[in-house]
């Protein structure tokens, strides 16, 4: 038997790599990212690098550490605040209260000394509503039973300061409510921070907006006393490690019993 003759291919001519001319005018050049080197891409989140000022690690490590240790009742009652809605329709009201400025104190009393020099009438009537702030000011018209609304921000430090202002509140039968961020308080007075403020009056077309801010600070606040504790919450690994361990103890549990089965 012949064998049936086998066809030669010839294999595909390798084609060679073609040199690029490197251009004198531009060298390539590795960049190097390290200190002092090239600058890093854009969009790296380098936050976990960064070495953050001394006031920031304590700003949280303080809320990790109120997350995890259990905080009492009365404390964990300025964790609840009020909503956001409400708290602009609050604000909304306040702004339209805030004391005068310096300057504008010292225009109106140069006003009123220019009269008096020029032997005219000046009409003073009664001074206009405006906020009360300072904590001692406040806790005097509370006492007083002259406050109509107080505010405090949840944030006051320390906190032992604003305390036990709910509870003289409620004993007082003065609406309050809790709201987020001392500075915001602090630019309706005209400062940096403010610990508390409150309302002792209002003109007549505001009363209608007051009643009904106050009626929901009494059903929110006034009548909802806080007693649970807060706190206790563990971070993610633990609550996996938990987790797991109740997984394991379910499994031993679910082995005995078929074991005695």
């Amino acid at each position: 038997l012949a064998m049936a003759p086998v066809k030669k291919t010839t294999a595909p001519a390798k084609k060679g790599k073609s040199t690029t001319v490197a251009n004198p005018l531009f060298q390539s050049k590795a960049k190097s990212f390290r200190i002092g080197g090239d600058l890093r891409l854009k969009g790296r989140d380098l936050s976990r690098y960064v070495r953050w000022p001394r006031y920031v690690r304590i700003q949280r490590q303080k809320k990790i550490l109120l997350q995890r240790l259990k905080v009492p009742p009365s404390i964990h009652q300025f964790s609840r605040t009020l909503d956001k809605n409400q708290a602009s329709e609050l604000f909304k009201l306040l702004v339209k209260y805030q004391p005068e400025t310096k300057a504008a104190k010292e225009t109106r009393l140069e006003g009123v000394a220019k009269a008096t020099a020029a032997k005219e009438t000046t009409t003073s009537g009664p001074p206009p509503a405006t906020l009360k702030y300072g904590l001692k000011h406040v806790t005097t018209l509370i006492e007083q039973k002259k406050a109509k609304l107080v505010v405090i921000p949840h944030d006051v430090d320390p906190i032992e300061l604003v305390l036990w202002l709910p509870a003289l509140c409620r004993k007082m039968n003065i609406p309050f409510v809790i709201v987020k961020g001392k500075s915001r308080l602090g630019t309706l007075t005209h400062k940096k921070t403010c610990s508390v403020v409150c309302l002792t009056a209002v003109n007549k077309e505001d009363e209608s907006k007051l009643k009904t801010i106050t009626d929901n600070a009494r059903a929110q606040f006034n009548d909802v006393v806080e007693r649970k504790w807060g706190g206790g919450i563990m971070g993610l690994k633990t609550q996996a490690k938990l987790t797991k361990r109740a997984q394991q103890l379910e499994a031993e549990l679910a082995q005995k019993l078929e074991a005695k089965l």
